[in-house]
């Protein structure tokens, strides 16, 4: 038996909240691809070691103010160059 979109779509829409989310999750993994999965799992990958780094004190890090400053600066002087050419 075939449903039509319309069809899903009011079902769907009659279910709770956590069901819609948890359906929607599940239809949006149905469609990602391999290299989606891949570069989902590398992300992740990076950010557990960047933490670990904090946690251990052997990170480089930058004040979120300075660093906000710091690309202030930048886009600045980038606007400045090209105002000159």
């Amino acid at each position: 038996m075939s449903h039509t979109l319309e069809e899903v779509r009011t079902y769907a829409l009659q279910l709770t909240d956590d069901e819609r989310g948890q359906l929607a999750d599940e239809l949006f993994d149905s469609i990602r691809s391999d290299e989606d999965r891949y570069l989902e799992s590398a992300y992740s990958a990076e950010i557990q070691r960047r933490i670990a780094e904090i946690d251990a004190g052997t990170a480089d890090v930058v004040d979120s103010d300075e660093a906000i400053a710091d690309a202030k600066r930048a886009l600045e002087h980038a606007r400045q160059n090209s105002s000159r050419r």
